[in-house]
């Protein structure tokens, strides 16, 4: 990742504030959205016990990554009261059998965004986001907060699948809009993060009821455009379902939201949400990884059930699936953790702990090897360093390069799901139930 690549983004996405600062974390995988992180002196080691500047106490329950505005993370949770054993067995009597053994079911979720103070770890306000009563069903590996907010100036942008999005004002801790118009379903939970391109937060929506892709006016909430995803070779809602947080690339001047969903990805013009291409990628449902984009190519994760990653040409019009597909490697490809590219390596690990290193022009396996652990959140490259951190909260350090190489692993003992912020000379690490600040003392 060049420092080109960032200013671009900065200026694409509408977050450019100044001089590129590593004091800025807005969105999902950071400022670029791809887990190239601008930060120096990146912690190397810590614990529980080790190198904690402060360790916050978060009520409820979300995977949302944190994000930074200013001296101040906003993340957002999930207060939910579930319902008793009988009670969900009655109300998923007619659901499939997946559902019924792998989801929680609520009475109620009060959905919140929480603010806690950089410098001291002090949690200030929680806003009132949405009650629901009588929710959805989530998978139990998910929660009612899992897609990460995205900061813009004083503004914060939530997004919550089903139960709608939001606006809230950081300085006045106001809500500007709420916007609940998709009507979505997803039979275990939301996923998909937003975007903001220049006015317009876009908006993954690809539910088992309806798949299309949608963007509302960052400054009302109303919506603007809505596009509907391709057709699809199947009847079976579930596998039309998909998670993916869209990216926002420059292709010969012209920027695109590449958005990878059920069957196809699709990349849009984020100011009409007119389809600019589509690739056919077989038969891959519920796609949880980001892609991520390299000298022209964006690589993309196809999803359960056959997990497969893509490398696509972005300079082509219409069904580019005959013309544009590069290649597609098919060894221990996540379904959950996006990948990261680094140096024309493409770096990634499995839901199971197997990390690969694949050559980006080739799509040659370079190494693989098992971490260990079960994975949901994405690599981040930070420091010269790929951090991986693990469900159990084991953080692993590489240095990327042709071999596999641990120069640290880094427990905390706790369930790590969301993605860390890396800021110059400090980690950000949110957990199951708390929020940490790392700093290493030198």
């Amino acid at each position: 990742m060049t420092i080109f690549r960032l200013l671009t983004l900065a200026l694409v996405t509408g977050l450019w504030t100044g001089a590129a600062s590593a004091e800025s974390w807005p969105q999902f995988r950071g400022p670029s959205g791809d887990g190239i992180a601008p930060a120096k002196n990146v912690p190397l080691k810590w614990s529980a016990d080790e190198n904690v500047v402060w360790k916050t106490a978060i009520p409820g329950k979300g995977w949302s990554s944190p994000v930074l505005v200013g001296d101040k993370i906003w993340l957002t949770t999930a207060l939910v009261t579930l319902l008793s054993e009988e009670e969900k067995n009655e109300r998923l009597k007619d659901a499939k059998p997946f559902q019924r053994d792998q989801s929680n079911l609520a009475s109620t979720v009060d959905l919140k965004a929480v603010e806690v103070d950089y410098k001291t770890g002090k949690l200030l306000r929680t806003v009132d986001l949405f009650h629901v009563t009588d929710p959805l069903p989530v998978h139990l590996t998910n929660s009612y907060a899992s897609p990460t907010p995205v900061a813009e100036g004083k503004f914060v942008y939530c997004y919550f699948g089903t139960y709608g999005a939001c606006c809230i004002d950081t300085e006045t801790a106001e809500v500007i809009w709420r916007n609940n118009e998709n009507a979505l379903e997803y039979n275990v939970g939301p996923g998909s993060s937003p975007v903001v391109v220049g006015g317009l937060v876009i908006l993954t929506c690809d539910g088992v009821n309806e798949q299309y892709i949608t963007a509302v006016d960052k400054k009302t909430g109303e919506t603007a455009w809505k596009t509907q995803r391709p057709p699809f070779r199947t009847d079976d809602g579930d596998r039309k379902k998909a998670y993916a947080t869209p990216l926002v690339v420059e292709v010969n001047g012209q920027t695109q939201v590449i958005i990878p969903g059920a069957q196809w990805v699709c990349a849009y013009n984020p100011k009409s949400g007119k389809e600019l291409w589509r690739a056919d990628h077989g038969s891959g449902f519920s796609n949880v990884p980001a892609p991520v984009f390299d000298n022209g190519t964006v690589y993309i994760c196809s999803g359960f059930m056959r997990p497969q990653l893509f490398a696509i040409r972005t300079d082509g019009e219409g069904d580019v699936t005959d013309s544009h597909i590069e290649w597609t490697f098919s060894r221990q490809v996540p379904t959950t953790p996006s990948p990261v590219v680094v140096d024309g390596r493409i770096y990634m690990v499995s839901d199971r702990g197997v990390a690969t290193c694949v050559d980006a022009a080739t799509g040659q396996e370079v190494w693989t090897s098992r971490m260990g652990g079960n994975y949901a959140a994405s690599p981040t490259y930070a420091n010269g360093r790929i951090y991986f951190c693990s469900e159990s909260g084991m953080t692993t350090v590489i240095k990327p390069g042709d071999e596999y190489d641990v120069i640290a692993e880094n427990d905390l003992g706790e369930r790590i799901m969301a993605n860390p912020i890396f800021l110059d000379g400090n980690l950000v690490i949110r957990t199951a139930e708390n929020l940490y600040r790392i700093r290493e003392e030198k």
